[in-house]
Parts: C-alpha cells; sequence; structure tokens
C-alpha cells in the first residue's frame, strides 16, 4: 500500500470532518442522503452517458489502484541503466545473440521485451528507437484515458452540486408560504449538495487523476531511458558511452558509475 495516498486520504477526510466537529453541536445537519445521492448518481450519469462504460468502470478501478504502491522510483532509474550497460557488456563478448537468454527473463515486462525483440532481430538503434518510441507515446495515451474521466468526473460533479442547489432553493421557495419549518429539507438540500459536489470534486476525483497522471508521467520517462539506451545497444555503442547518454536523463544523485560498481564487486 502507499503510504503517503494512505495518510493522505485520511487527513484530508479528518481534518474536514474534525472541523466540522468543532463547529457546531449538532455535526448531523450535514448528512444528507439526497444531496449525496443527486450528486454521485448524477456524476456518475452523465459520465457513463458521455463516455463508454467500459472505460467508465476501468477509471473507477483505477483511482483504487493510487493506493498501491509506486513501482518505479528513483532506485529503479539507476537500476535500469545498470541492466542495459549489462546487456552491453554481454552484446561485446558473446555478440547480440548473447542477449538471448536475457529476452526469456523481461518477458512479463513487454515494453522490455519488443526492444530486445528488434535488436535480436537486426534493427538498426534509429528504427529501435522510432518504434520504442511510439510504443511509448501509444501507452501513455492508453494509460491517460482513466486519469482523463477520472477529470472529467471532477468537473461534473460541482456542476451537480449546483443543480442541488438550485432544487433545493425551489423546494423552499415552494414552501414560503406554508410552515417555516418546511424550509429546512429545501434548504440542506440546496447548501449539503454543493458541499458535497465540492468536496468530492477536490477530496477524491482531481486528488486521484493528478496522482494517476504522476504515475503515468513517470513510467513513460523511464520507457524513454530504457528507449534510448536500447538503441544504443542495437548500434553495438560502447557501455561507457550507453552510461553517459543514459545518464544525462537522471538527476546526478541517482546516475550509474561503471567503476563504482566495478570497485563494489
Amino acid at each position: 500500500m502507499s503510504i503517503n495516498s494512505f495518510i493522505g486520504f485520511l487527513a484530508a477526510f479528518g481534518l474536514f470532518i474534525g472541523s466540522i466537529f468543532l463547529s457546531t453541536d449538532n455535526p448531523y445537519i450535514f448528512v444528507d442522503a439526497p444531496s449525496l445521492v443527486m450528486v454521485l448518481g448524477g456524476t456518475l450519469a452523465a459520465t457513463f452517458l458521455g463516455q463508454e462504460a467500459r472505460y467508465v468502470m476501468l477509471a473507477l478501478k483505477a483511482a483504487l489502484s493510487i493506493f498501491a504502491p509506486q513501482r518505479i522510483g528513483r532506485s529503479i532509474m539507476n537500476q535500469e541503466v545498470g541492466r542495459v550497460i549489462k546487456w552491453g557488456y554481454i552484446a561485446q563478448q558473446n555478440g547480440i545473440v548473447g542477449l538471448d537468454d536475457e529476452l526469456k527473463k523481461v518477458k512479463n515486462d513487454p515494453f522490455i521485451s519488443f526492444g530486445l525483440e528488434m535488436i535480436l532481430s537486426g534493427h538498426s538503434g534509429e528504427d529501435v528507437r522510432e518504434n520504442m518510441l511510439r510504443m511509448v507515446d501509444t501507452t501513455f495515451e492508453r494509460n491517460m484515458v482513466a486519469a482523463n474521466i477520472l477529470k472529467t468526473m471532477a468537473g461534473t460533479a460541482p456542476a451537480f452540486g449546483m443543480i442541488g442547489t438550485l432544487v433545493g432553493l425551489i423546494i423552499m421557495l415552494d414552501n414560503m408560504g406554508g410552515d417555516p419549518k418546511s424550509l429546512g429539507p429545501g434548504l440542506a438540500v440546496a447548501l449539503n449538495t454543493t458541499l458535497y459536489g465540492v468536496v468530492i470534486a477536490r477530496m477524491v476525483f482531481m486528488p486521484a487523476a493528478n496522482k494517476m497522471t504522476q504515475r503515468n508521467q513517470i513510467s513513460r520517462f523511464r520507457m524513454e531511458l530504457m528507449a534510448e539506451g536500447m538503441a544504443l545497444l542495437s548500434d553495438r555503442k560502447n557501455p561507457r558511452l550507453i552510461q553517459d547518454r543514459m545518464n544525462s536523463f537522471l538527476d546526478p544523485a541517482i546516475q550509474y558509475d561503471i567503476d563504482k560498481q566495478l570497485a563494489n564487486k
């Protein structure tokens, strides 16, 4: 589990709920089922109306993935450079065919196995780079579909909050000539729907979309890094040149150092 995401989620709702309890002796006035149904139901209905159902379900499922740990960290980038350099030395000693055994080890990573298969097939470095970068772009676009749907939902929820406000005001105005006590339900719907719409948008949908976008960007960066390294590998470039080119992508603090790695062995 992503501890940061979990703590952030608890802190956001904890502070919100805590401030309510500190502000009033009757916090239950903020609980209104019709308002919640109007905002959530309306947001989901509008989203399913405007998007393919399959992608909406994927987006809702992906929203929960923000609580899963991030697989691609800073240390992973350093390890990826080291892996390509290792392959460079194997290619120097045994030729490109020496990478055949390495291909079997990366079958669970479609992107890397795609690159190695092209190298083993004899593609030039430029062809490897072009095809892998095209795969980077298309993969990023596919992965961003869910994040974009969540951003749409974040924009839709406050709109249904305003719709709920109008509904509540109409109910309130309709009861103006009768018992003043009947004004309460209309006001509750009017104000709570606006509150729910903003809270759900800014504390659920938008944070989830932003985190998914950031993770997709990190994944894209890692793939671009590997595409460059494998293009150089296909051209049988010296491992030290591969190191320097790939290190140019990285923060100096996590750059790979062949000499340091050899000294530690």
